[in-house]
């Protein structure tokens, strides 16, 4: 069965075909980084993190990209907000994401593209525009012409009132038409900004991904992924800009969007109080019993939050532990992943069916009566396990997990990921930074030794 993918954009399930079979790319959306990721925003990392894994293990090459959003209006007021430096901030919240993703078992992307890297290439595909005539110039703004792109509204399958009146738009008199979005904006003295020719500023939020997506992939690549909540007018917006700067060539081929994420039946808000960041709820479960509850739905499909779910998906998980741990003495070799798991992936990443794939194999694991027989189906659940990111543990180290660690600063992936930024500081000379990490880590009971072929760690006491 080939690999059949649900596109927005057409709004059907289509056989992927990569445009280059021997190189597949594909972007999503990244973090503003502001503040601690929520659960929300945990959702698209790992749904698009098992596209990822099943993409690797079907192509010979995958180049993945998830950006970075370091400059934005949020960042500025929550800098001040907190009276630290915008970069103190932004650097500080991109290290506790990459230590939330990892403990979700998320896989690194290839390319993590900062948008405050890419500025020169966003002002070139701005300059683009405007000489084009998609783009004009007005009281130290750019702004795109929304009446120069034919078809603008087809991703959202939206008409302009209904872009309107959705996008809440600014009401501005510099503006041409009240759909007109911004590409560049004025800065002021207190806020980060950037030469250009229409004076010092920093980018719109819609072009930046524009960019950073041509510069890593090209003007036109295979997936484009997010959450459901950016269709319109982020994804909408990107579409006109990049397929106006490049010509009107092409821009995605297959665009894919997860659901909605609610909290106890209602929208995730701080003053319900149903508000939970990773980090809150890597203090009650494991970073996989979280991975594991949100593959019980279907991506596309909402998927309700409930602390009642998330006990539930550590006990699915524990029966596959336990299947495992019930043969630790038996040998295997690398395993195939069983056709069915594979079969509920390539039918539009259907998790919940792979899940119950993964189960029947646990059940026949625990039924093995010869040696050969339960090293092969232990292989095969470890193999399925990993093209979803899951069963990664020692079955004995999942069984000693308790919810009485703090899940933000003690979980081992949150651990590693530290002692990796503090070698990326050190090669870069940034030992100031590097000093940081290590005193961080020790405050937290977490004492580091350098060795020749690298850092290791133990727990004081």
């Amino acid at each position: 069965m080939s690999l059949k993918l649900h596109n927005t954009l057409t709004r059907t399930r289509e056989a992927f075909v990569p445009l280059d079979p021997a190189h597949v790319r594909m972007y999503v959306c990244g973090p503003t980084v502001y503040d601690r990721a929520h659960i929300g925003n945990a959702r698209p990392v790992v749904v698009f993190d098992v596209l990822y894994r099943l993409l690797k293990d079907t192509y010979p090459r995958v180049t993945y990209v998830r950006n970075i959003t370091d400059v934005d209006d949020k960042i500025i007021a929550a800098a001040r907000e907190r009276h630290i430096d915008i970069d103190q901030l932004t650097e500080q919240t991109t290290e506790a994401f990459h230590a939330d993703m990892a403990a979700l078992g998320a896989l690194s992307p290839d390319i993590e593209p900062r948008a405050t890297r890419h500025i020169g290439e966003m002002i070139a595909m701005i300059e683009k525009l405007v000489t084009a005539g998609n783009a004009y110039a007005a009281e130290g703004h750019v702004l795109f012409r929304v009446s120069s792109m034919p078809g603008y509204g087809g991703l959202s399958n939206r008409s302009m009132r209904e872009m309107i009146d959705g996008a809440r738009v600014e009401v501005a008199p510099y503006k041409e038409n009240p759909a007109d979005f911004v590409l560049w904006k004025p800065s002021s003295d207190d806020q980060p900004g950037w030469d250009s020719p229409w004076g010092r500023g920093r980018p719109g939020w819609h072009i930046e991904c524009s960019a950073m997506s041509e510069t890593h992939l090209g003007e036109t690549f295979d997936i484009h992924g997010g959450g459901l909540d950016l269709i319109f007018p982020h994804h909408e917006n990107e579409i006109a800009q990049s397929t106006c700067a490049h010509g009107g060539a092409p821009f995605v081929r297959y665009w894919l969007h997860n659901g909605y994420l609610t909290v106890n039946g209602e929208k995730m808000s701080k003053s319900l109080g149903n508000f939970f960041t990773v980090c809150d709820l890597l203090a009650k479960a494991p970073g996989e019993a979280i991975r594991f509850y949100m593959l019980g739905a279907h991506y596309r499909q909402p998927l309700d939050w409930t602390l009642d779910g998330l006990a539930e998906a550590k006990r699915g998980l524990d029966r596959l532990y336990g299947a495992l741990r019930a043969v630790a003495d038996v040998v295997d070799e690398d395993g195939v992943v069983p056709d069915g798991v594979r079969a509920a992936l390539e039918d539009d990443l259907n998790t919940p069916l792979a899940i119950a794939q993964m189960h029947e194999v646990a059940t026949a694991l625990n039924k093995a009566d010869t040696d050969e027989a339960r090293g092969r189906l232990k292989a095969a659940l470890r193999a399925g396990g990993a093209l979803l990111g899951l069963l990664g543990m020692d079955p004995e180290a999942w069984f000693k997990w308790s919810a009485d660690s703090d899940g933000c600063d003690f979980d081992d992936a949150a651990i590693e990921a530290r002692i990796k930024a503090r070698a990326e500081a050190r090669k870069g000379k940034d030992f100031a930074e590097a000093d940081r990490i290590r005193d961080e880590l020790a405050e937290a009971g977490i004492m580091l030794e350098d060795k020749a072929d690298g850092t290791i760690w133990r727990r004081a006491g």
